[in-house]
């Protein structure tokens, strides 16, 4: 169709942003993507980056967009803008930002944090959940930024997520989506809203609420596009801007995992597996469920922190050949590691990784460390490979089973994203390892896709979510378990994988005590 109207979906993530255009269907009709610097550090553990630098390239990646594909502007209808989880951006009382943003990978903590009254703390530290309150205070940015930077605390009377500064260039308004609230901040995730004033959050954290910005649920406007907002990207000026949530929400949404039977597996940097329930249904006892990019729904997810991290970091380590020659072919190193797949059985003969490369608060616990067991000397760089991407699909299996036991519903089928489901063989894996069919979305751009669904929804293009997701979402490759490897698979998981942790944590925890590493907080 001519002028059918078309959606503008804008993706900030971590190694890139992405300006794309999707139709009712569902279909990507362009896309332009802008690469950037995820972050730099002064220091070992920091993560920052300037918040200006990522509206530049928001507006680099608009620009790209209409310079390419131009003669469609006409029939954008509405903006929708997914980023990145939180990384935080504090603004002075100019609404200026006063310090480089705080990405999430910064892992600067604090031992100094506010004392709880003894009627708070008491009922806390009784069920157990002392330590993880204590992890929490000493991770939130706000509270070691004012402890390391008061002056500039002092000076913060915006506290944002970056979503929230995005929509800020964007329209002028200090609002963001409920579905966007993933962080160390004072929020009622039950309730998608910010914390009632008696909650402990406002005790445990130095935030007020003054600097917290309006919220808006999905699908509902956060404000129009600006004249210099449309200076700075093209965008034209007026559009709407529909709020959608963060990008692990929208790619809940995009991959099509609208009802807890399907689980949605994201192998990217940090690897998930989320199922979006109509229930607030905790993935964790004590640790939140999300909100969904969907009113009304929460996302209950399971967190392997390094995740596809780990591929970068085998690539780093022992990739230097596939490095070498990817360069001569001109194709990227990862698709050379489908070689190695090949080379190797499945089970990697005995080869078996815990996937633990940093501590965790409660699963893993903050003693956690990776492992890997099984070695003799018939293993390859080929096994090691493998192990690894076997490794991850084991923590997330257990991840499904425990949102399986909580959900009280059983997963009968996957949506698979990421960079890691690109690979035919990691997909085959997958399938394998769980035992389900796994299925790739028929589009990459998951994020992107979800953040649209909410603006086709907004625009009236279908009267509601289901009938948005039944449209604009559908299944592309299938790849169904093999019989062989999945009895093979399911074997190694229970006899040997799920019972690594319980018996490796005390020697995690002796190794902590001895070396000071992970460092106690």
């Amino acid at each position: 169709m001519m002028d059918e109207p078309l959606v503008l979906a804008l993706d900030q993530g971590t190694q890139s942003v992405r300006a794309m255009l999707f139709n009712r269907d569902g279909e990507l009709i362009a896309r332009y993507q802008q690469h950037i610097e995820p972050y730099f550090s002064h220091e070992p553990g920091q993560a920052e980056q300037h918040a200006s630098y990522f509206w530049e390239q928001l507006g680099l990646a608009c620009q790209g967009l209409w310079e390419q594909h131009g003669a469609l502007k006409h029939q954008v209808k509405a903006v929708a803008l997914t980023t990145q989880r939180a990384s935080v951006v504090c603004l002075d009382e100019h609404k200026q930002p006063i310090r480089p943003a705080i990405i999430w990978l910064d892992q600067r903590r604090t031992d100094s944090i506010p004392r709880l009254p003894w009627w708070l703390a008491a009922p806390v530290t009784v069920m157990g959940q002392g330590e993880t309150l204590r992890q929490f205070q000493a991770k939130a940015e706000c509270n070691w930024l004012a402890v390391d930077e008061p002056a500039l605390w002092q000076k913060t009377r915006h506290f944002l997520l970056l979503s929230g500064y995005l929509t800020y260039q964007l329209t002028g308004q200090l609002r963001d989506c409920t579905a966007s609230q993933v962080g160390y901040i004072p929020f009622d995730y039950k309730g998608r809203c910010w914390a009632p004033t008696h909650d402990l959050k406002w005790q445990a954290l130095r935030v007020r609420r003054e600097q917290l910005p309006e919220l808006v649920v999905p699908g509902k406007p956060l404000g129009v596009i600006t004249e210099q907002a449309s200076l700075a990207t093209g965008i034209p000026e007026g559009l709407p801007l529909i709020a959608c949530g963060a990008d692990k929400a929208c790619e809940v949404l995009g991959a099509g995992a609208f009802t807890p039977e399907i689980g949605n597996l994201s192998y990217g940097t940090t690897a998930t597996f989320n199922t979006c329930n109509a229930r607030y249904v905790e993935p964790i006892t004590f640790v939140p469920a999300y909100g969904a990019a969907v009113p009304d729904r929460y996302n209950s997810e399971i967190i392997v922190q390094r995740g596809y991290w780990m591929v970068n970091w085998f690539k780093r380590e022992f990739g230097q050949q596939e490095v070498q020659q990817a360069e001569t072919l001109g194709v990227a190193p990862e698709t050379l590691f489908e070689a190695l797949l090949e080379e190797s059985s499945p089970g990697a003969m005995g080869l078996m990784l815990q996937p633990f490369w940093n501590p965790g608060v409660r699963i893993p616990g903050p003693e956690a460390k990776g492992a890997i067991i099984g070695f003799g000397d018939v293993h390859t760089r080929a096994h090691m490979y493998r192990a690894i991407i076997e490794g991850i699909a084991y923590a997330l299996r257990e991840g499904k089973e425990r949102l399986e036991k909580r959900n009280r519903i059983p997963v009968t089928s996957l949506r698979v994203s990421g960079g890691g489901s690109q690979s035919d063989a990691i997909m085959q894996i997958t399938a394998n390892i769980f035992n389900l069919p796994a299925v790739r979305p028929h589009t990459t751009e998951t994020s992107g896709l979800g953040a649209a669904i909410n603006a086709a929804v907004a625009l009236g293009l279908h009267p509601d979510y289901p009938s948005a997701v039944a449209a604009m979402t559908r299944p592309g490759d299938t790849f169904l378990p093999e019989a062989a490897p999945a009895r093979h698979y399911d074997a190694l998981y229970r006899d040997v994988y799920r019972k690594l942790y319980p018996r490796l944590a005390p020697l995690y925890r002796s190794i902590r005590r001895i070396t000071g590493y992970p460092a106690r907080v």
